[in-house]
């Protein structure tokens, strides 16, 4: 019954942090007030949320969430990603 309840939880909060990252993205996309600093702060917020759901996952934000929601801002801004660092 526990795990089950930690199941439940779980999933709960994967939904919360895929909706939070999809309405982040879409802001990112979409309002055309926006200013880059602003965005820059919106992905800013969204980490901060997703780590409050899951405080361990800093590192799959960096490598998975954060790429994407930079990819956006790069698009919407016209600015010419980084290079990779190796």
């Amino acid at each position: 019954m526990a795990d089950e309840t930690a199941l439940i939880e779980e999933q709960q909060r994967v939904r919360r942090m895929r909706l939070l990252v999809d309405v982040t993205a879409q802001v990112l996309s979409q309002d055309e007030n926006l200013t880059f600093c602003e965005a820059l702060r919106l992905i800013d917020a969204a980490r901060t949320a997703v780590l409050r759901l899951f405080p361990e996952k800093d590192d799959t934000f960096n490598l998975v969430i954060r790429p994407r929601l930079e990819r956006i801002v790069h698009e919407r801004f016209q600015i010419s990603p980084p290079p990779p660092v190796n």
